[in-house]
């Protein structure tokens, strides 16, 4: 199935890139163009994407209101977005990934890493470039949310539960979950799932961010 992609920049050049890039793959094709958040927002109400390729800093509704847009909307449930930008601050990255963004690459990253980047999301995975990564790690693990108050969403999991969404949110997969738990990773996807039904979270990428948003600085 040929992955269909909305690109949203207000830099023309980098759009007409991005689109000579994905259209030379034979599973990728761009639907449209947005020049701001509005049209994003517009367009993928038109073309329904399956990943929405958004930058954060445009011109009037920017690319993190554009994101809440979106993600808000029950008809676009399965659109994924892709949040490409040069800021890589830890407050970015959470709040778009609270947001509902699926992942989160920075400009300098390779064609080949944006082209991967484009399937994984597609795919219902989440996606954080390095820099991104170990900027919410490192305040994650600042305050590990066994050691703070207990949030509100995080009452209903099982101890289980929690020490599989712990390991999720420093970014390990379900197999390395599986291999530190000694558990198998059919049993680990189960536990992932049902603490994405839990805690309301559409994907993984989520679910960093609600550990992001449990920590708090130590003392």
């Amino acid at each position: 199935m040929t992955i269909r992609v909305l690109i949203a920049d207000d830099q023309a050049l980098l759009r007409a890139t991005f689109r000579v890039l994905i259209d030379s793959c034979d599973d990728l094709e761009v639907v449209d163009e947005a020049t701001n958040g509005q049209q994003a927002v517009a367009l993928a109400r038109i073309h329904r994407p399956d990943v929405v390729l958004m930058d954060i800093r445009m011109p009037g509704t920017d690319g993190l209101a554009a994101t809440a847009a979106i993600c808000a909307r029950p008809d676009l449930e399965d659109t994924r977005i892709l949040v490409l930008t040069t800021f890589q601050t830890d407050e970015y990255v959470a709040q778009a990934l609270r947001l509902g963004a699926s992942g989160f690459l920075g400009k300098d990253a390779t064609a080949e890493e944006l082209l991967d980047a484009i399937r994984t999301v597609a795919a219902g995975d989440a996606l954080l470039s390095p820099a991104a990564t170990r900027s919410l790690i490192t305040r994650f693990l600042a305050a590990p949310f066994t050691e703070t108050p207990e949030p509100d969403h995080l009452a209903g999991l099982t101890p289980r539960e929690r020490e599989v969404f712990g390991l999720v949110a420093v970014g390990k997969s379900n197999t390395e979950i599986a291999d530190e738990l000694f558990l198998s990773p059919l049993t680990v996807r189960t536990h992932v799932q049902r603490i994405k039904t839990k805690m309301n979270a559409r994907d993984r990428a989520q679910l960093v961010a609600l550990a992001y948003g449990a920590a708090r600085p130590r003392p």
